[in-house]
């Protein structure tokens, strides 16, 4: 079946092999171009481009050629570069093109050298690299350089694109949405507000027939931005990094390495792709223990003003509902950074720690602990004790994390490393905690450190730095206790990549509806593999209180924070969230059919369905010989396409929330008449 399904996105693309030789040439013309199986880069003499997408002839970025890749020269724009000669340099894994040009801006002379690669295994992908060389016999103040621009057109303002762009922002907006007249996103990759920043460094448009992504494949987090913007010209996108860089006679500027990619349907093939890229350069996303995959009760619903008899009264329920995890949550400590225990709920310290924990795990659960890393509030003794830990951005002041009142700690300084690891270590080892909720959008990204104190070669080794000090936490964990899970919630923004390899849960973090369980689901599975056990976060903060559809259908790990006894406790978050008879009755039912089937465990075809075009939404899930399709809509009256089954086959379709069997077909027809609200789950399986 994934044989089957990769095949039909490549014959939806029409594949065109290339014909390779182990030459490299050098010519002199006034056009140029590098091709891979489905997309065609041409340059014109300017070096300016355009894209031509194979599946489709009439499917350009613009018709004219545009600038792609520039450099900015006092802020100005030197994008014009006279081609004086090319080569080609073929291998048995593709293509390379080397182009060379000359540029002229007030006086001075660039000389820019474009590297544009195509790789047999990536056939709707091209690699760009460029270096711009100072001709001048002055110095040149460089302010910056645009990558990958292009414009894709549009038949009228009406026109509906679709985009994926999750950069981090104080409002987190949807990571996939719709890209109206107007709409203008800059996507930077630093600190969008004192404490968010960070992303995967991919931005995806597309509308019914194509989209085109471009990105960036270095293996540390960069401070690019990718801009989006729609105008009467249609939608801009680019790959920007705006810095100042002094050029001397005869100095080179390199780019990072960035791609564009084709495709058609939703971003979800870019993503795959893109992960499986960085996933060859070293940053391996790592197979999740079994208990990652268990549903979760977490003790938020109680909030910091918990109290352990709370929770150890709620325990036989949450065994009673079939849960396995248990989370204790925000509230446990005196502050963030000193991570002291609090002497009102603790009162005999450690030990009173250790006795919950031990409960928990008598009772048959594992156990979670809540913590914020990198954070340390005011007036703590971290503060008093190793000031230099502290962050401090290019105001010479500490950098503020906003929604804990706290300041940042350093991540590339050692010190701030050795006490992680401590405390990795009281948690795991002393305390007994199977695994960790890390928390904090402040987690996705650190600003530049120019605290003199740590040394830095320059200030944005902390920015780079984050994905070690994950990497440091999760290493710690794991050999302590091999099967721990490691989840990081970043309170809503999207993920930065790049610690991705080194946590084994990722989580809808705070979502405000259930459309944002599900296209995060997808994204996950795109970035981390078809299996990643995905949490779906508290039931709660869905749509309504109580979808559970949504999680399940995308492939989901459920979770819930209810509270009990009924009437104990008013979440200030979610409201009553009390497990009354009824919502008992309803989340046994789905906690039961979600420990009945395991998607999380299944193979998650995200290239089947377009998210933004096809109605209605639908997600499916392979596992076996089982095909799990889930459908939503307010209400939807009409055919669904079950598509990705073997043609001439029998089979069932079978509502399996209501156990219920609906229909016997073959798959030769693939369309079937179904009505329903909010949701439709189907199970489709052969008759044999």
């Amino acid at each position: 079946m994934k044989n089957k399904i990769i095949q039909m996105y490549l014959k939806a693309l029409l594949f065109i092999p290339l014909v390779l030789t182990h030459e490299c040439n050098f010519v002199n013309a006034q056009t140029v171009k590098i091709e891979n199986a489905l997309i065609t880069v041409e340059y014109d003499s300017n070096l300016y481009s355009r894209i031509i997408i194979k599946h489709d002839s009439s499917c350009h970025t613009k018709e004219e050629f545009i600038p792609s890749e520039y450099v900015l020269i006092n802020s100005k724009k030197l994008y014009q570069f006279k081609l004086k000669n090319y080569r080609y340099c073929d291998n048995e894994n593709g293509r390379k093109l080397v182009a060379t040009g000359l540029g002229k801006l007030d006086g001075f002379e660039i000389e820019k050298t474009l590297t544009a690669k195509a790789d047999n295994k990536y056939p709707e992908f091209i690699f760009t690299n460029v270096k711009y060389v100072n001709k001048s016999k002055t110095p040149v103040s460089v302010t910056g350089w645009v990558n990958n621009h292009y414009v894709i057109p549009q038949n009228d303002t009406a026109e509906v694109f679709w985009s994926f762009q999750d950069a981090s922002y104080e409002e987190r907006p949807d990571w996939v949405r719709k890209v109206p007249y107007g709409f203008k996103q800059e996507n930077y990759l630093g600190m969008n507000a004192t404490d968010y920043g960070g992303g995967t460094p991919v931005v995806d448009v597309w509308k019914k027939n194509f989209g085109i992504a471009v990105g960036h494949l270095e293996t540390v987090p960069k401070l690019v931005s990718l801009p989006v913007s729609r105008s009467v010209n249609g939608v801009e996108i680019k790959v920007k990094y705006n810095k100042d860089f002094i050029l001397e006679p005869g100095d080179t500027l390199q780019t990072f390495s960035t791609f564009v990619a084709v495709h058609r349907g939703d971003y979800f093939h870019t993503l795959k792709m893109y992960s499986e890229i960085m996933q060859r350069k070293g940053l391996k996303i790592k197979k999740a223990p079994e208990t990652a995959y268990e549903p979760v009760w977490c003790a938020w619903g109680y909030e910091r003003n918990f109290k352990v008899e709370e929770i150890l009264t709620a325990l036989p329920k949450v065994k009673d509902v079939g849960l396995k995890w248990v989370v204790i949550d925000d509230g446990w400590q005196t502050a963030e950074g000193d991570w002291y225990l609090n002497p009102e709920k603790f009162p005999n310290g450690e030990a009173g720690m250790k006795d919950l924990v031990s409960k928990i795990h008598k009772m048959g659960f594992k156990a979670k602990l809540w913590w914020v890393p990198l954070a340390v509030d005011p007036e703590t003794d971290l503060i008093k004790n190793h000031k230099d830990m502290l962050l401090i951005n290019k105001n010479g002041k500490p950098q503020d994390i906003s929604w804990w009142d706290a300041y940042y700690l350093c991540p590339a300084y050692k010190p701030t490393l050795e006490y992680t690891k401590k405390m990795v270590h009281k948690f795991i080892e002393e305390w007994g905690f199977d695994g960790l909720k890390i928390d904090g959008q402040h987690l996705n990204a650190a600003p530049p450190c120019y605290n003199h104190e740590h040394h830095h070669k320059y200030p944005e080794e902390s920015t780079e730095a984050m994905p070690s000090f994950f990497k440091t936490i999760y290493e710690e964990v794991t050999k302590l206790k091999p099967e721990s899970v490691v989840e990081v919630c970043p309170c809503g923004t999207g993920y930065n990549f790049f610690m991705l390899p080194y946590l084994n849960q990722v989580v809808a973090s705070d979502p405000v509806s259930s459309w944002q369980i599900r296209l995060k689901g997808k994204t996950f599975k795109a970035l981390m593999g078809s299996s990643a056990p995905y949490y779906g976060d508290h039931v709660e903060l869905s749509t309504g209180g109580d979808d559970f559809a949504s999680t399940i259908g995308v492939g989901g790990v459920v979770g819930t924070k209810f509270v009990w006894p009924p009437g104990s406790h008013l979440n200030t978050e979610s409201g009553d969230i009390s497990l009354t008879p009824e919502r008992e009755k309803e989340w046994k039912k789905w906690i039961k059919i979600y420990e009945e089937h395991k998607l999380p465990e299944g193979e998650y075809l995200g290239e089947l369905y377009d998210i933004g075009f096809d109605k209605p939404e639908t997600h499916v899930i392979k596992k076996g010989d089982t095909l799990f399709y889930a459908f939503y809509s307010e209400n939807f009256e009409g055919e669904v396409e079950l598509r990705g089954l073997d043609k001439g086959r029998n089979y069932f379709i079978f509502d399996y929330v209501n156990d219920k069997l609906l229909k016997k077909i073959t798959g030769a027809k693939q369309f079937v008449p179904v009505k329903f609200n909010d949701y439709l789950l189907l199970k489709v399986f052969e008759d044999n």
